[in-house]
């Protein structure tokens, strides 16, 4: 029963993935080919809500779902890391023409070839969880 909340909070955000047109290929598409705002309108009011839902959870004290306090520790200093990161993140975002959210509510959506990108998502994953402590952090 706990588990419910969670996969209707999860039907809700696809749902409005999908009718902001966030999960479409041709969005992200044009995003990366800068032709239209749509995508950036998007990732921005996005950046906001957690920033503003950051600073209510730091400055309300709120607690998780079991009541213990969130803590939110602060990053470690360097850029190159987030650089490099960001690089293949986008890399694969612009190459795929999806983020990792996206794919789960594409093959949901009836989209079959995405379960090859989730594939490749999760063993991307799996190498990186064997190759981290020989990456440089």
């Amino acid at each position: 029963m706990k588990a419910l909340k969670y996969i209707l909070v999860g039907i809700v955000f696809g749902i409005v993935l999908t009718k902001s047109e966030a999960v479409s290929w041709y969005r992200i598409y044009e995003m990366f080919e800068f032709q239209s705002f749509h995508m950036y309108g998007i990732i921005m009011v996005a950046i906001a809500t957690g920033v503003v839902g950051i600073q209510i959870i730091k400055r309300k004290n709120i607690k998780d779902i079991k009541g213990l306090p969130i803590e939110i520790i602060d990053k470690e200093p360097g850029s190159t890391r987030y650089w490099v990161g960001g690089i293949f993140f986008g890399l694969g975002w612009a190459l795929v023409g999806s983020c990792p959210g996206p794919i789960f509510i594409l093959i949901g959506a009836g989209f079959l070839p995405m379960i090859l990108v989730l594939f490749g998502a999760l063993f991307g994953t799996f190498l990186y969880g064997l190759f981290k402590d020989k990456l440089p952090h």
